[in-house]
């Protein structure tokens, strides 16, 4: 698989930008495929499209000619947009991508799914955490619309994978909350992460989201070991930090968040409590960075 060109939908965003930064590093001819402006001056295309037009969707890809697309151009959280908006952003641009892309023969689609996929920090209920380390084949049972449609557009990433004219690698990653530097001293690192005040930290980085997150070095190298990987079909990937969120052992934790959980290989120190091998397997990625380290 040789890979020249490599677009990124939402490149105007957070995430978007970072990946594109990275991808250009790395030697990449890169493209933004992005609603209104271009705010970003990395890219060395721009293309202004609505990935919830199927024909915008396909004429961006085809006129830029890419080898890949990292699809980041999806509303993020559930709060500032109607319930069905959130559905449709996530799901339907997914499935214009993946059709554009299986239609035009391009080598590999990395989409980014999330953590709430199983159900997490955006529903009333606690995430149902049934074991630990969770790997990908976690039970998914989201019931909110941002974690309904992630969960929605894995599968629809499945039902492409399967397609025996399909020649797609495709990738899901499931992201927590991506943080910079800033991000992660004011919400992580600074504030009591003791066992005790996890009671009443913010939904953002408590155990709504499994102790997770991610620095945002981390997300855009994943992004791209992702579209650079070569396996057949389409295969999701917990994409976190090494560590969890907290001041406290990993296993006082779990004894305190998840006691009913089928603990089949109990974490050490402040690992994660999600498996990243398959990661490591496949994509030969392992996170780098740590809120620790700051």
């Amino acid at each position: 698989m040789t890979l020249e060109t490599i677009a990124v939908t939402g490149g105007n965003g957070k995430i978007g930008s970072a990946i594109l930064e990275h991808v250009d590093e790395h030697g990449y001819e890169t493209v933004n495929i992005s609603r209104g402006k271009q705010h970003e001056e990395i890219s060395d295309t721009y293309v202004t499209t609505d990935l919830l037009d199927a024909g915008e969707t396909y004429g961006a890809l085809a006129k830029t000619e890419a080898d890949a697309v990292i699809h980041m151009g999806t509303i993020p959280d559930p709060y500032s947009n109607p319930d069905f908006r959130v559905y449709e952003s996530n799901v339907m641009s997914g499935a214009h991508v993946l059709e554009a892309a299986d239609a035009l023969g391009l080598e590999s689609v990395c989409l980014a799914s999330s953590i709430n996929a199983i159900g997490s920090e955006h529903q009333e209920r606690p995430a149902d955490v049934r074991s630990i380390p969770l790997d990908e084949t976690h039970p998914r049972t989201p019931d909110d619309p941002y974690g309904m449609a992630k969960h929605a557009v894995e599968v629809t990433a499945d039902g492409f994978g399967r397609r025996p004219s399909t020649d797609l690698t495709i990738a899901s990653l499931r992201y927590p909350w991506v943080m910079t530097d800033a991000e992660m001293r004011e919400y992580v690192f600074e504030p009591d992460r003791s066992l005790e005040a996890l009671h009443d930290v913010h939904p953002a980085t408590g155990r709504e989201v499994l102790f997770s997150y991610l620095a945002i070095e981390d997300a855009a190298s994943i992004a791209r070991k992702a579209v650079e990987a070569d396996f057949n079909g389409h295969e999701p990937f917990w994409a976190v930090a090494g560590d969890t969120t907290a001041d406290a052992s990993t296993p006082d934790l779990i004894s305190e968040f998840y006691p009913e959980a089928d603990v089949q290989e109990m974490p050490s120190g402040y690992e994660t409590i999600v498996d990243l091998s398959k990661a490591e397997k496949l994509l030969g990625w392992k996170p780098q960075w740590s809120w620790r380290d700051l």
